[in-house]
């Protein structure tokens, strides 16, 4: 089991073609992702040779969908283009699509998210300015490296790309169901209560580690879901302890105001939720094999 991404999920790439979408291709290719093709108006008709593989590029996502079965889609054009981009996956109905795009304006981000709460959510949107989602030894979509863990029984969740990674790595020797970066934009698809409400479903997930950084309210609102909807263990961390306020640190979404939106009241909302939180990215994974342990 695994949550949203499958060894039976068909990935079609939206700018495939361009210099990011081959690299990365090539690479999600090598993990064993099932990509059955790409999405480039222009290029439509042609293929992509990667290593003895052969792309077919489609001049829609819709047109792909019908001809591959393709159920999943990653996002990799530039950012004034994205907006159109998830529409159209949206407008196609495709389940699940994974914006890695950064640097998308705001207002572009919260318009396609409405978009699709208008055409009744029939496509999750992961992201954007995200690492996107890999479930080790079945499929890797995004950007995350697929050679620093294995398949094992950890659910991660983070805003944070790197993060993301660095856990993956400490954690490396037990293990991962599923790691999804959800970006840390103010405006995302699917959030760490999404990913919660999933990994608590999942019968192979039996921790769940929950990474978050300052600004917003996200973290505050998943500990209150966690108080009364999640019974498995859950470690935390949040990033950002030292930020001073009033300044955007990293993702968009970063930045203390006041007394929102700080580490320190995060952690206290999640320790009050019965999280444990690390200070740092190695102490939790500490926290995570003491729970795993027992």
């Amino acid at each position: 089991m695994a949550i949203f991404l499958t060894k039976d999920s068909k990935v079609i790439v939206q700018g495939m073609t361009g210099a990011t979408g081959m690299k990365h291709t090539k690479l999600m290719l090598a993990d064993g992702t099932n990509v059955v093709g790409g999405v480039n108006p222009r290029k439509a008709g042609t293929q992509v040779d990667f290593d003895g593989t052969e792309v077919p590029v489609f001049g829609s996502v819709k047109e792909a969908m019908e001809k591959t079965g393709a159920d999943v889609s990653v996002i990799f054009v530039p950012e004034k283009f994205t907006k159109d981009a998830v529409v159209e996956a949206i407008d196609a109905e495709i389940p699940l699509a994974v914006v890695i795009t950064e640097g998308i304006a705001v207002h572009d981000s919260a318009s396609f998210w409405a978009y699709a709460g208008k055409k009744g959510n029939k496509t999750r949107i992961i992201g954007p300015n995200c690492p996107g989602i890999i479930t080790p030894g079945q499929s890797n979509v995004g950007i995350i490296p697929g050679d620093i863990t294995k398949p094992g029984r950890i659910g991660l969740v983070s805003k944070s790309g790197t993060l993301t990674y660095q856990m993956m790595y400490e954690l490396r020797d037990i293990g991962f169901s599923t790691a999804v970066g959800i970006g840390g934009d103010p405006v995302i698809g699917t959030t760490h209560i999404d990913a919660l409400a999933a990994f608590q479903a999942d019968p192979d997930t039996d921790l769940i580690v929950m990474i978050g950084e300052i600004g917003g309210d996200a973290e505050e609102r998943a500990a209150d879901y966690i108080k009364a909807n999640v019974t498995k263990p859950v470690v935390g961390y949040v990033a950002g302890f030292t930020a001073p306020e009033g300044k955007t640190m990293g993702h968009a979404g970063a930045i203390v105001s006041g007394s929102s939106g700080t580490a320190q009241a995060k952690k206290e909302a999640l320790e009050a939720a019965g999280v444990k939180v690390g200070k740092t990215p190695s102490e939790t994974a500490r926290l995570a094999r003491a729970a795993l342990a027992g």
